[in-house]
């Protein structure tokens, strides 16, 4: 089996790994690109959500690359994430493409389906050894995202700010050349140790910004022109509402009752939206209000162009943002986004934050 993935942020780097322990040969998809997104453009539905595009995209490289089976996750309720899988398997194989799926959705979407593929995946239906690989799984994605929060954190510190990027830079060129658990664990420590040794402004009092929404938009920096870097040069410490680890623990480790965090999240949420609207969509509420409580300066709002359940938080946002007096601005992105206006919009939210930090008086809404 020659297996692959769409890109979800740093997903690849520990999902590379990971398969690698399991004995797969992995071929993970270049990083996203503009030819990535071409190819999912000229090959999708006009009318569907860039996520799927880019997938479509990651696919196909992967599979002129040799892959011949995907894993992907799935998704429930009025999110048109649950259905790509089937949808993806129909166009590539219009296409001429004979790739196998592997699907992992929840258990409450049907035990026998979610019991058959984690058996193709890991060999095995043994809970023991299914217990040993979401581990070493979480494990490794959680090493990842704690690298990526340290990079932000140092990076809104940074005296030179280009000096963490490069750090970055070179540990994702290293990443896909590791192989297996103990090769990329190693490559984290040593970036850590890095990232450590760049000098920092310690009386620097950045402005601190929640990204919310959509998740693939939140955290695949392709899509969302590498938000977290941006404000990270613009001295703002940026943390995300949802990363593959706080999914992962929600989703897989505390099921079926789900993580104390996203559950934190439902309650803060209740007051505007008390039902499941899809995809994350009751979470983003609730995402903003948990960042109001936790001080920080405002949240963006990222969603994809057409996102249903993000369009319901959106219109609910503004409440939010009435109410608590909170900055709250949103982001939608789509293959015509432009970067100069984005970035436009990235200064002009982080004056106003910044402005109203010093006393100014800012009407937010």
């Amino acid at each position: 089996m020659k297996i692959t993935f769409p890109h979800l942020g740093n997903v690849y780097i520990a999902g590379k790994a990971f398969l690698e322990e399991l004995g797969h040969e992995v071929i993970p998809p270049p990083v996203c690109s503009r030819k990535t997104l071409e190819i999912g453009i000229k090959n999708s539905p006009e009318m569907m959500c860039l996520p799927f595009k880019v997938f479509i995209g990651n696919y196909i490289e992967s599979i002129e690359k040799g892959a011949d089976t995907i894993l992907i996750t799935g998704s429930c309720g009025p999110c048109r994430f649950g259905l790509y899988s089937l949808m993806q398997r129909d166009i590539l194989r219009n296409l001429g493409y004979n790739v196998d799926f592997i699907v992992l959705d929840s258990f409450k979407e049907g035990f026998s389906d979610f019991k058959a593929n984690i058996s193709k995946l890991i060999g095995s239906t043994s809970p023991a050894k299914f217990s040993k690989a979401a581990k070493l799984a979480m494990k490794l994605i959680k090493m990842t995202d704690n690298l990526t929060q340290a990079s932000n954190y140092i990076r809104a510190y940074a005296i030179n700010k280009k000096e963490v990027n490069k750090i970055m830079d070179k540990f994702y060129e290293k990443a896909v050349l590791t192989y297996g658990a103990n090769e990329l664990v190693n490559l984290i420590n040593n970036t850590e140790e890095e990232l450590r040794s760049v000098k920092i402004n310690s009386d620097l009092k950045p402005l601190k910004i929640g990204i919310i929404g959509e998740i693939y938009t939140i955290i695949e920096p392709f899509v969302n022109l590498e938000v977290e870097r941006k404000l990270g040069e613009l001295n703002v410490l940026v943390d995300k509402s949802l990363t593959p680890t706080k999914w992962f623990d929600h989703h897989v480790l505390s099921y079926p009752f789900g993580s104390k965090y996203e559950n934190t999240k439902y309650k803060l949420a209740k007051p505007y939206i008390e039902d499941m609207v899809g995809g994350h969509g009751r979470e983003t509420v609730g995402s903003a209000i948990y960042y109001k409580n936790m001080g920080y300066d405002g949240v963006i709002q990222i969603l994809p162009l057409n996102c249903m359940p993000e369009i319901v938080a959106k219109s609910i946002l503004k409440s939010v943002s009435r109410d608590l007096n909170f900055p709250i601005m949103t982001l939608v992105v789509d293959e015509m986004t432009g970067e100069a206006g984005f970035n436009t919009r990235l200064e002009a939210f982080t004056d106003l934050i910044s402005k109203r930090k010093e006393g100014r008086r800012i009407i937010v809404g």
